[in-house]
């Protein structure tokens, strides 16, 4: 099978390839071309070296990034994973760093912070992996903890219990076959995180003759671990919210020879070094990185212990299994290695198979390790093995995941309110008919479950205004249902921030924690009371007079009527690390209202205290059909593509705004390494990827022509000359296309990764650089035809393809074909000889053209 590139209707790209190395390899080719810049980011994010590029801003997620050992932990996680495994990791490596340069040059923040590439190493999707999960199960929240014990007391500990802002939430549920129209399974959800641009998650299609699955991706991570629907069975997954990371109070002592720390057998050697985190515009940071037996100082004589840098493992063996995976029993198997994040998983498969069970590593230890910071040298606190089995249910019915306190309960501590759990047991328990096309129905539901609570404080007010009693009348009559349109949501969520105000002015004495930079988030008194406002108000906080918080806090809202619509204040913010648009200068911004929040099922999170605005919502939504795969859909908040100014770049938004869904399987549309052009004064050139049996009598006959003497394969037969366009159709670095002029083939071009072909020992390579190989049609061409053909296949490889040069390197006795590059714009460099596949040698006349040489192809 030709290794391919198909793009649907929003630039879903669909790859084909041989075999699973190919294909994995393909898939890193995508991820530098769709996501040049966010992989790169992440990548120096796990590396601990974005405030390079990025400034002071981003230096203390460096230095936690540095003080951590992610990328150490990810070289020692790679080193440990099987020989296929491995092998699968660095050939998606190989693809990304084929594929970079060209990506690059299609990102315009390469440009604007001037980040030079690096050639990834091939652990580097393990590091991007811990990089976007260590924060997962939310360790700073027990120096939060700890600081509110210090200052409340140890009766405080729980007290600011909730989902907060910065962990993972989602949605999840599995209808079975007994409630769907089909007779077969549903499995729909959405995750939330911070919806970032470009999209956390990147749908795709992954196609081999051992496979062919479609999913949601990260980009940087091979295969798909998360959400994926392979015919047979489909799986999604939400956080488990589990507590599997501890943190020690360490005592540390200087000693001649370094460092050490007391541990429960006295004092041990922990290894030490120093680093420089470098600083745009601003002096470097040295970092003094210290690792005890616990794990690595991140703060002030606290270290952490994680599980990938004990075990050194990461699971990544799980991502290749599950595109293999044909049944509700291969995705439960492939499961049982899975390390982190812990996550709950569902399944469903087409043979009537259901799973719900949660995965990962978690340690047993004692129960206040969960909580707080504890003493490094006490004996109890240590880890003894892992928690197994891991929890799981047998389904009988409609499940659902929505981090609540159910099945993963002995896991964790803090769970989500069950606000989100109960609302879809209740809509998936009303019918017995779903359909896939019914789901937006539940992913877009706006029933607010914690308004209750709040709306419940002004029952018994007494001595209100006027305009009090009216507001207090509206909102004790409202549905509860936040949505855009509504003025009545909007006034709750007035009213909810103004008591949230009042009620953090009572914990004052919790502001000004010292910790470091990267967990200053965590430590902030106004966040924890708005998400814990629920817990707060059901507490026993004498006090706190909570009925005169709400009445001082309703006059104030009823005194600033009428509101404006909730979707007027509560609008989408994408998160871009350089604070980029969504939308270009030339482009009409859309309204981006959004109905829902953080209690809803249509979950979208603002940070109630403090602001209306969106940050965090469904970085994705999904619904897998078991009865036709084909029916299945998804969305994402943006696009497919990470480049602002792609067609790509948002034509999902409207959609996602909206509640609703894409065709998972939409019409495949142009081949994406197909491409069309119009040329003034010269006709339509059109490139198609050459299929070695149907073109084989073009090929034959163009090749072996006396004009194609150069070409080198006049003596072969038409088997032969078979056998060979075969063999390049079956290299994913090697392709050829018949070039079309308004339908009339007229060339065969061809091109090669030189770093995989013998003419790239022949030169000085440059990252980027595409070979090219060009044979015009036997016949007598109009003249200036072959500058107008170069000129679209300028346009071609520069700007469809993204690459930055082109080389060329025909025989030094070619001179015609010399001189036609020569005018063209080529500079001529260095002769070189080549090794031939028949033992012969080429003595070549290398060239090269430049986007900037060649000027605008267009």
């Amino acid at each position: 099978m030709n290794a391919r590139v198909f793009r649907d209707t929003y630039g879903v790209p669909h790859l084909q390839a041989g075999d699973p190395l190919a294909l994995v390899y393909l898939q890193g080719v995508n991820a530098a071309r769709d996501r040049a810049w966010q992989i790169e980011l992440e990548r120096r994010r796990y590396l601990g070296t974005s405030a390079a590029f990025l400034g002071a801003e981003a230096a203390g997620w460096d230095v936690f990034a540095r003080q951590a050992r992610l990328a150490d932990t990810a070289q020692r996680c790679f080193e440990a994973l099987d020989d296929e495994t491995r092998e699968w990791v660095t050939a998606y490596v190989e693809g990304v760093n084929h594929a970079l340069p060209g990506g690059a040059m299609r990102a315009p923040e390469f440009a604007e912070t001037g980040l030079t590439l690096q050639e990834w190493e091939p652990w580097t999707p393990l590091g991007i992996w811990l990089a976007v999960h260590v924060l997962f199960a939310g360790f700073p929240t027990k120096l939060w903890r700890t600081h509110v014990a210090r200052h409340l007391g140890e009766d405080a500990l729980d007290l600011f219990t909730s989902e907060g802002p910065h962990g993972a939430g989602s949605n999840g549920w599995l209808i079975p076959g007994s409630q769907t129209a089909s007779g077969q399974a549903i499995v729909a959800g959405d995750p939330h995180r911070y919806v970032e641009s470009p999209g956390v998650y990147q749908q795709i299609r992954l196609t081999c003759p051992e496979y062919d699955v479609l999913g949601l991706a990260v980009p940087g991570i091979p295969g798909l671990a998360h959400f994926g629907h392979t015919g047979g069975v489909a799986w999604a997954i939400t956080n488990a919210m589990a507590d599997y990371q501890d943190l020690y109070a360490e005592q540390l002592r200087r000693t001649a020879t370094g460092v050490e720390a007391l541990g429960p057998d006295g004092w041990k050697p922990a290894a030490a070094h120093r680093e420089v985190v470098e600083v745009a515009g601003a002096a470097p940071i040295e970092v003094e990185v210290i690792e005890t037996e616990r794990g690595p100082i991140i703060q002030d004589g606290i270290s952490l212990r994680y599980p990938p840098r004990v075990t050194g493992r990461l699971g990544f063996q799980v991502m290749a299994r599950l595109l293999r995976a044909t049944t509700v029993a291969d995705v439960d198997s492939a499961f049982d290695e899975w390390i982190e994040p812990v996550n709950v998983v569902m399944a469903a498969d087409t043979a009537g198979g259901l799973l719900h069970r949660t995965a990962g590593l978690v340690p047993r230890r004692h129960a206040s390790n969960r909580m707080r910071v504890v003493p490094a040298w006490e004996v109890e606190h240590q880890w003894d093995g892992w928690y197994d089995p891991m929890p799981r249910e047998d389904v009988d019915g409609p499940a659902v995941m929505a981090n609540a306190r159910e099945l993963a309960a002995p896991l964790g501590v803090e769970f989500a309110a069950t606000h989100r759990a109960d609302r879809i047991r209740e809509l998936v328990k009303a019918r017995n008919d779903w359909a896939v096309d019914d789901m937006p129905s539940i992913h877009k539901d706006t029933l607010l479950g914690s308004a209750r609570s709040i709306l419940d404080l002004l029952i018994d007010l007494e001595d209100l205004s006027t305009q009090a009693v009216a507001l207090r009348t509206e909102l004790l009559a409202w549905d509860r249902h936040m949505d855009a349109e509504s003025t009545t949501a909007s006034s709750y969520a007035a009213l909810r921030k103004a008591l949230i105000s009042r009620l953090t002015d009572h914990f004052t004495v919790l502001e000004n924690a010292e910790v470091a930079e990267v967990f200053a988030p965590w430590m902030d008194p106004l966040t924890h009371v708005s998400y814990a406002l629920e817990n707060l108000v059901a507490a026993d906080l004498p006090e706190i007079n909570f009925g005169w918080l709400a009445r001082e806090a309703l006059e104030e809202v009823a005194a600033h009527k009428p509101r404006p619509p909730w979707g007027e204040t509560h609008q989408l913010s994408p998160l871009h690390a350089l604070r980029g648009p969504v939308f270009t200068r030339d482009e009409e911004p859309y309204d981006l209202a959004l109905s829902g929040d953080h209690h809803c099922v249509m979950s979208t999170s603002s940070l109630p205290g403090l602001t209306d605005v969106c940050i965090r919502a469904s970085a994705a939504r999904y619904a897998w059909d078991l009865a036709d795969r084909s029916a299945s859909k998804w969305i994402v908040p943006l696009g497919a593509s990470g480049v602002l100014g792609d067609p790509h770049h948002h034509d999902q938004l409207p959609l996602w705004l909206s509640g609703s869904l894409a065709p998972a399987v939409a019409a495949t549309g142009r081949e994406d390494r197909g491409y069309s052009v119009e040329v003034d004064g010269f006709g339509t050139v059109r490139l198609e990827e050459a299929d070695p049996a149907r073109d084989l009598d073009l090929i034959h006959e163009w090749v072996t022509a006396e004009r194609a003497t150069y070409w080198g394969m006049g003596e072969l037969s038409r088997d032969e000359i078979a056998a060979t366009y075969r063999f390049l159709d079956s290299v994913p670095t090697h392709h050829v296309y018949v070039v079309r002029l308004d339908e009339v083939p007229v060339a065969l071009l061809q091109t090669y990764d030189p770093q995989t072909d013998p003419a790239g020992a022949a030169y000085d390579i440059k990252a980027g650089d595409l070979g090219l190989h060009l044979l015009i049609a036997p016949g007598d061409p109009q003249p200036g035809f072959t500058a107008n053909l170069l000129k679209a296949l300028a346009q071609f490889v520069f700007v469809h393809l993204g690459h930055p040069r082109l080389v060329v390197e025909p025989d030094v006795r070619n001179i015609r074909a010399i001189d036609r590059f020569h005018r063209t714009g080529f500079t001529l460099g260095p002769e070189a000889k080549i090794p031939q596949p028949d033992g012969s040698t080429k003595t070549a006349q290398f060239a090269f053209l430049t986007k900037a040489q060649f000027g605008d192809p267009k």
